[in-house]
């Protein structure tokens, strides 16, 4: 299976770049192929362009996100890892969603509706808040959250959503054992979605 891991996270030493890191890291012990997209390394613009809105005549992609898409073509699932910010992922993760993951890649045109173009593909999100776990519970921001982007994504997209692991509490001097059994936690759920060895999700 190929994998694109998307990480949306301004510093480079942040505990969701650990995350990414552990992401690409399992999956190729899995014998799988892991492409990591640093949103900010690669310095992504999430702007949406007027030529680039459905209703525009005419319209269609930018050159970086038609590079972009075309390093996607084979990818059998996306794994986005961000933290919470006001109880949702950052702007730059939206921006690639609306410019990269939208018309003519994710969905097309169809009567009446749009039609997925990437059934068969599946998606997972790892993410994190500094606000604890209980908090994220009890206000309903991570239902809340996977209700209006992830299944709403998927649904529009025809993806798969496998999972959504929330991690809260996370400060930026987390280390020791608490990152670790964090870090191992991710390593399990990717080894139980993902199996050694698992064809790809498209066939």
């Amino acid at each position: 299976m190929k994998h694109a891991v998307i990480l949306a996270h301004p510093k480079g030493s942040s505990f969701c770049a650990s995350i990414a890191g552990t992401c690409v890291k399992t999956l190729r012990a899995l014998g799988h192929e892991a492409l990591l997209r640093d949103l900010y390394e690669m310095d992504f613009d999430p702007r949406l362009g007027a030529d680039e809105i459905p209703a525009a005549t005419p319209f269609g992609p930018r050159d970086d996100v038609a590079a972009e898409r075309a390093l996607l073509a084979d990818v059998d699932s996306f794994i986005f890892v961000y933290p919470f910010w006001f109880n949702a992922p950052p702007a730059i993760l939206k921006g690639y969603v609306d410019r990269v993951l939208s018309m003519g890649f994710g969905y097309a045109p169809g009567v009446g509706q749009t039609r997925p173009l990437l059934a068969g593909r599946s998606l997972m999100t790892f993410s994190t808040s500094g606000a604890p776990d209980h908090w994220i519970e009890s206000t309903g921001a991570l239902t809340g959250l996977m209700t209006i982007f992830d299944r709403h994504f998927a649904a529009v997209c025809g993806l798969t959503v496998v999972d959504h692991k929330h991690f809260g509490g996370i400060h930026s001097m987390l280390a020791g054992p608490a990152a670790e059994s964090i870090l191992d936690e991710v390593g399990a759920a990717l080894r139980a979605a993902f199996p050694k060895g698992a064809p790809a999700s498209r066939g």
